[in-house]
């Protein structure tokens, strides 16, 4: 079993900077993939960036690249998204998720465990 608990969200004004925090405690995440996914009101969960955790290859949305960055510490088994440059439509429930298998698939289904989620809200 693994354990997620995001932090960090917030209200923040267009062109703000967040960075949200992932804490994973029950297992350590050499093997895993993890990602982050956010999920507006009256919208489907939609992915945002991922990583597996031995190869840090990293993937991300069209709609955050090179303003969102996905990243890990080893020794505090943690995951964290900074974005930059907020937009009002990035406003959502952010989650960290974890996936035991291999690949680092975009779908919300193909993961294993969630987190609660933390609420981003971008004011224009």
């Amino acid at each position: 079993q693994v354990q997620l608990v995001e932090s960090g969200g917030g209200l923040v004004q267009a062109g703000d900077s967040l960075r949200l925090s992932c804490a994973a405690s029950g297992r350590t995440l050499s093997s895993y993939a993890m990602g982050w996914f956010r999920q507006a009101p009256g919208k489907e969960r939609e992915f945002v960036a991922a990583f597996r955790w031995n190869t840090y290859i990293t993937y991300y949305a069209d709609s955050v690249r090179g303003r969102f960055t996905i990243s890990r510490d080893n020794a505090k088994n943690a995951v964290y998204l900074q974005m930059n440059n907020l937009t009002p439509e990035d406003t959502a429930v952010y989650y960290c998720a974890a996936r035991t298998t291999p690949g680092v698939p975009q779908s919300s289904y193909a993961y294993d465990y969630w987190g609660q989620g933390t609420q981003v809200t971008v004011s224009s």
